[in-house]
């Protein structure tokens, strides 16, 4: 068997397909069938986007096709089942070449032939399943004998809806692949391959609960595309002969011509009739479970349809909360500069201040000291002169004999203690006075330095103001630039989930 590929399906598909130009395949036509079609129309694939709407594009492309595929094969006519089928095929071209593609599969292919002479080529492939479950399968085979479970009750739709009804599009689309490449046989392949990987299971159950089994648990487990991988290989690896299928078909024919040699015509009329009764009971159950699938997915539609109004009316006021504190974020930034220039003012204002005054008072302190300076100067060059003049003095006295005997050994004038007194008086009123004039500069130049501490400490605490004011117009920054991009990853991380 050949590899099947996904690429290029649509292509492919249209390849086969057949040219017809007939007017029988006009949709405009009236068709017998119109009603079932509409029903199953409804039906098929309920919860797929192109095929939910009533009266969308989808169903209409459909109702189209299936009706003038009736009116075009009168013999057949619309089929059960069939709609499945148009479906995929619509999923992949327009529906002119659906359409053909479609009679392409009826005619070619020999999917019409099951539908003929009561569904005679239909029970053909069953014997022919079983046949190969006999052969690949001995243990299931003899577990359904006991069970007195047949293929045309669970194998049915397998053929004549080519798996389209229940199983998963992904694993379906890999199934008409391999059937436009290989023919109508894969369908053995592909049935094979689901009651092997399913036989544990299958050998569990009773009659009831395979039938279950059929109808819900296995086209769940294909909802995988990992488990559908593997169940489209192992079909792929299976080797079954158009040689061992003719035999098989053989055998079935020499059966029921055996059988009708021996069976009264009343017997085999009445055995056809409790066949068919038991098709139409099990294709009511078919349909009365799609259904109840169409119904439970119609209120999951809704139900989800509500979520999701509910879920934007709620993002849609979150975005509207968003954007008010955006703005006013914005307004509480505009006005955080605002403080943040006029405090910036403030402080180099005050800077000057501070600066003009450092400067006063260092043109203060260095007029200071070079008065000090001068002073110091002055008062040794007057000691200094005052001690030469002391000594010229001295030694005009110490070279007159005379004036010698006035004056002691001290120098001082003998006998004229009140002078001494007057002398004494006078050079403590000019110590005094100095001594004064020397305090007065140093409580001056206390007063300075005390003057320029108080300016270094008014210095400090505006730089120190001046940080705190800082970090805090740099922290509401921060937290203002924080707040906001919050904001915007919340309603940014919402949106992203509800969107996946």
């Amino acid at each position: 068997m050949q590899n099947y590929r996904h690429s290029s399906r649509s292509c492919r598909w249209h390849v086969n397909k057949t040219n017809l130009c007939t007017r029988e395949a006009r949709h405009i036509l009236e068709s017998p069938q119109d009603s079932a079609i509409t029903r199953d129309i409804n039906r098929t694939f309920p919860a797929h986007d192109y095929f939910k709407d009533t009266g969308g594009d989808g169903q209409d492309s459909l109702y189209k096709i299936c009706k003038a595929y009736s009116v075009y094969d009168e013999e057949i006519g619309y089929c059960q089942g069939q709609s499945f089928l148009a479906a995929v095929l619509l999923l992949h071209m327009p529906e002119e070449q659906a359409f053909s593609v479609l009679v392409k599969i009826m005619f070619d292919y020999g999917l019409r032939e099951l539908f003929k002479q009561n569904f005679e080529d239909l029970h053909c492939k069953f014997y022919q399943l079983e046949r190969l479950m006999q052969e690949y399968i001995p243990d299931l085979y003899n577990h359904f004998l006991d069970i007195s479970l047949e293929a045309h009750m669970y194998a049915s739709q397998w053929f004549l809806t080519l798996f389209t009804a229940k199983f998963p599009l992904y694993m379906v689309f890999h199934i008409i692949d391999l059937l436009l490449c290989e023919g109508i046989s894969v369908i053995f392949n592909v049935a094979l391959g689901l009651l092997k990987t399913s036989k544990d299971d299958l050998l569990l159950t009773d009659f009831e609960g395979a039938l279950k089994f059929f109808r819900v648990q296995l086209p769940k487990r294909y909802r995988s595309e990992e488990n559908a991988k593997k169940l489209m290989e192992l079909a792929c690896s299976m080797k079954i002969s158009q040689k061992k299928l003719k035999k098989y078909e053989k055998e079935y024919h020499t059966m029921r011509e055996q059988q009708a040699q021996q069976e009264d015509p009343i017997e085999r009329f009445e055995r056809e009739n409790r066949r068919l009764q038991e098709a139409n009971m099990r294709l009511e159950q078919e349909n009365d479970d799609l259904a109840h699938e169409l119904v439970t997915s119609k209120i999951a539609l809704r139900k989800d349809l509500d979520n999701a109004e509910e879920k934007a009316d709620a993002l849609n006021k979150e975005l509207l909360m968003t954007k008010q504190k955006l703005i006013d974020a914005e307004e509480e930034k505009r006005r955080l500069e605002d403080e943040s220039a006029q405090l910036k003012e403030m402080c180099r204002r005050e800077l000057d201040k501070a600066e003009s005054e450092i400067r006063k008072n260092s043109s203060i302190i260095g007029d200071y000291k070079q008065i000090c300076s001068q002073l110091s100067e002055r008062l040794e060059k007057q000691q200094t002169a005052n001690k030469v003049e002391i000594e010229k003095i001295r030694q005009k006295v110490d070279d007159c004999e005379r004036c010698r005997g006035f004056f002691n050994k001290e120098g001082r004038i003998k006998g004229m203690s009140s002078a001494k007194e007057v002398l004494d008086e006078d050079t403590d009123e000019e110590k005094e006075t100095l001594k004064n004039q020397l305090r007065e500069m140093e409580l001056e130049l206390a007063q300075t330095k005390l003057q320029l501490v108080e300016a270094e400490c008014k210095i400090q605490d505006l730089e120190h103001h001046l940080g705190l004011a800082l970090n805090e117009v740099q922290a509401a920054k921060k937290t203002w630039f924080n707040r906001t991009l919050s904001s915007i990853k919340t309603a940014t991380g919402v949106q992203g989930k509800e969107t996946c």
